[in-house]
């Protein structure tokens, strides 16, 4: 599994020979591409309908779109997104060759940057090669988008112990979503092989020193790997190199 950060939330994925796009947003000081530079994805997921999570996504319209019935329905009518998936919290769908399931995240999820419409609860994606069942599955791997959120019990008691994170992604610039010390905390719950920070340094509140988190990942004790990409670096997971 490939995983691409193109700075913010913004994250490509590609597994076998499917290719998911999340929360597109490349006006963000951590990526050099336009919309148009990207591999055309076979599937866009949203994880809420803030500005700087869904601003691009209608570049990208020829895809499959996976979010919450609310989102799917306001960006298929605004940008023509033909039979989206949608979907909700706990719900697991088949997309292409791997598994997406829709977890919770502790946040909000305004429409467009005035917030002028509610639009659902805000959500966390874990895509994973196997349908996830309570059998741990060697062979599996599988990623977790934790979208915007706070930290929140359930990465301890459902998504670490029963989805089985091999990677994860969290929120760590603070103010709008967990910090340093509290993203490194959800690390340590959700027991990963590696963790990538993301959600930093695209505005000024969320500014932050990176090596914070890689410090507060050390210091819960826990073994995972903080791993700090450049915009637009990819980083491989699984096969004969994990």
């Amino acid at each position: 599994m490939d995983l691409t950060w193109h700075g913010h939330s913004t994250w490509a994925v590609e597994s076998g020979d499917t290719r998911l796009l999340i929360d597109p947003f490349f006006d963000n000081p951590h990526t050099s591409l336009e919309p148009s530079d990207v591999a055309d994805p076979d599937y866009v997921l949203i994880t809420h309908g803030h500005a700087d999570h869904i601003a691009h996504a209608g570049e990208f319209s020829d895809a499959t779109l996976v979010a919450t019935p609310e989102i799917t329905g306001y960006l298929s009518e605004e940008h023509g997104f033909d039979d989206p998936i949608g979907m909700n919290l706990g719900g697991t769908v088949e997309c292409g060759d791997v598994f997406v399931t829709m977890v919770r995240a502790d946040h909000t999820s305004g429409l467009n940057t005035g917030y002028e419409h509610e639009v659902g609860m805000p959500a966390g994606f874990v895509i994973s090669e196997q349908l996830p069942t309570q059998t741990t599955d060697a062979e599996n791997t599988t990623f977790y988008h934790a979208g915007d959120t706070a930290l929140m019990s359930e990465m301890k008691d459902v998504i670490g112990p029963f989805l089985e994170p091999d990677a994860v992604a969290v929120p760590c610039g603070d103010h709008f979503t967990m910090g340093p010390w509290q993203a490194a905390v959800a690390v340590d719950w959700c027991d990963p092989d590696y963790a990538f920070p993301m959600h930093y340094d695209t505005f000024p509140p969320i500014e932050i020193d990176v090596d914070d988190f890689v410090r507060e990942v050390g210091a819960t004790g826990n073994d995972a790997e903080a791993v700090v990409l450049e915009g637009d670096e990819t980083f491989t997971i699984g096969g004969d190199d994990y």
